[in-house]
This record gives structure tokens, sequence and C-alpha cells, in this order.
């Protein structure tokens, strides 16, 4: 995770699958995650699961993603539990250790995640206003650190498959575990709200 010491954003970008374009089959998703300038930092991959499970659940299935450098070596790990209502993930460092947690909350006017720490206090909220679908504020206590964005991938992309592209930015001397907290939330709101068919 050293890499991400000196960053003020990342680009995560899924990798389309052509069986996936071709027979609307849901594929394991897989990511690349660039710097800002688009230079490759890490590969991520959902790993387990089922052809069924994906199938039958599609948004809502559990996972398991590991991030990895150029090298294979595991930098993180995010893993989503089966639930059918306010979703979360817990994120894992590469020695297993937990990072934090970032638990979707049932709050009306906005579409809400709480980010809690490895002691499972709250130190963040990413909040998702209605009027700003593809945008969620990284606060805490009404300042803004930071956003995760969908970006618009043109309208073949947009339409025929579910290859999204996130650009995340924070604080260039936060931590780099809370930066990778954030990573792990971008693929929690990648599978939340846009793995739709």
């Amino acid at each position: 995770m050293e890499k991400l010491k000196s960053l003020n954003s990342l680009l995560i970008s899924q990798k389309r699958e052509w069986l996936e374009i071709l027979t609307h089959f849901e594929c394991k998703n897989k990511y690349v995650i660039l710097d800002e300038n688009e230079k490759k930092l890490y590969y991520a991959a959902e790993k387990g699961g089922s052809a069924l499970s994906r199938l039958l659940l599609n948004m809502i299935r559990p996972f398991t993603i590991e991030v990895t450098d150029p090298d294979n070596q595991l930098i993180l790990s995010v893993k989503r539990p089966f639930r059918f209502f306010l979703q979360e993930v817990k994120i894992f460092d590469h020695k297993n250790e937990i990072l934090g947690v970032v638990r979707e909350c049932w709050i009306f006017k906005q579409r809400t995640f709480s980010v809690l720490d490895n002691n499972d206090n709250e130190i963040f909220q990413l909040c998702g206003p209605y009027m700003k679908p593809w945008t969620f504020f990284i606060k805490n206590n009404d300042i803004e650190y930071g956003k995760i964005t969908k970006e618009w991938g043109g309208l073949a992309k947009e339409c025929y498959t579910d290859g999204d592209t996130f650009r995340l930015i924070f604080p260039k001397d936060w931590d780099i575990k809370l930066k990778a907290l954030f990573l792990g939330a971008a693929f929690l709101i990648d599978f939340r709200f846009f793995e739709i068919r």
C-alpha cells in the first residue's frame, strides 16, 4: 500500500469481459487501479463465489475482492457478506488485519454509508445525494474531504456493459490505511448501485 502514500486520487477501472458483453451473463468483476497519471498501480479481482450466485443474486451477492500489486502480492482484501438490505464491506490489509468497515445506513434524504475504523467507531460518512447519482462525498461533521465519482464511459459502454470507472479523490496527507479504506468503499458502491442490468 506504500504506493498510495504520495497520491491524492485513484482511478478504478473495471475490465470489460467479452462473455458478459455478448451474453449478458454476469462474470467475476476485475479492475485495474491507476494513479492520477493513469499509471497502473494494482489489480483487483473478485474471488470465489459461484456462477449461480452471480446469476441469481447479481448486485447483492457476497464477494471477496483481492487487490494485488503487479507481482501478484496481496495488498488488500474487501469482503462483503450476503445481505438483502443495508450492505457492508470489511476491508483487510495483506496480513488479514481489519482496517475498517463501510456500512450502508438507512437515511431517507440521501444514500449514506458510515465509514468505521477497526474499533467500529465512525470516522467518516459517504453521502450520495439523489440529485447527483454518480457522486459520493467523503464527509466528517459536514466537512467535505474528498469524493468517489463514477465517470461517464460513453453511450456504448454505459448501455452494453457494466464496466464502470470511478475516480477516488482524498487528501494527499491521509494515512495509507485510510486511503485503502475508501478504495474498498469504491467496490461496494460499484456493486450496490452500478451492477444492475
